[in-house]
């Protein structure tokens, strides 16, 4: 069975989150300038600082050159989350959108404007999720 699933007016443009999601993640952790300007930080969990031995830094480039999105790991198209493997271990990825101005205790209102939404990119240890 196959459905066209029509855009909602009301409803954001995946295309344009994910765009937004892939420029914050390469400027976050590859140091890549994205055309427009883009709002967020990015947070590592204590056990990924703690894993020494560089084990960050890997985890961070890779984090950000990751690009194998799949209907199973991106169900809503916004790239928002990935699975990286540095030596043996798996990491998380995860971006989260808030509204700008909310203390990061709002989900963004319009995710795809991003004058208007903060975006965290936590990276963890998959044992750690």
């Amino acid at each position: 069975m196959h459905m066209t699933v029509q855009p909602q007016p009301d409803r954001p443009d995946p295309t344009v989150i994910a765009v937004q999601n892939d420029a914050f993640r390469k400027l976050a952790c590859l140091g890549v300038p994205p055309a427009q300007p883009i709002q967020g930080r990015m947070h590592v969990t204590r056990s990924l600082m703690e894993a020494g031995d560089g084990f960050m830094a890997e985890a961070v480039k890779a984090t950000g050159e990751f690009a194998t999105f799949e209907p199973e790991n991106d169900p809503e198209g916004w790239h928002d989350f990935g699975a990286v493997e540095i030596r043996s271990e798996t990491v998380f990825w995860k971006i989260d959108l808030y509204e700008a101005d909310a203390d990061f205790r709002y989900g963004a209102e319009t995710p795809d404007n991003p004058a208007t939404t903060m975006r965290v990119l936590t990276i963890m240890l998959a044992r750690d999720w």
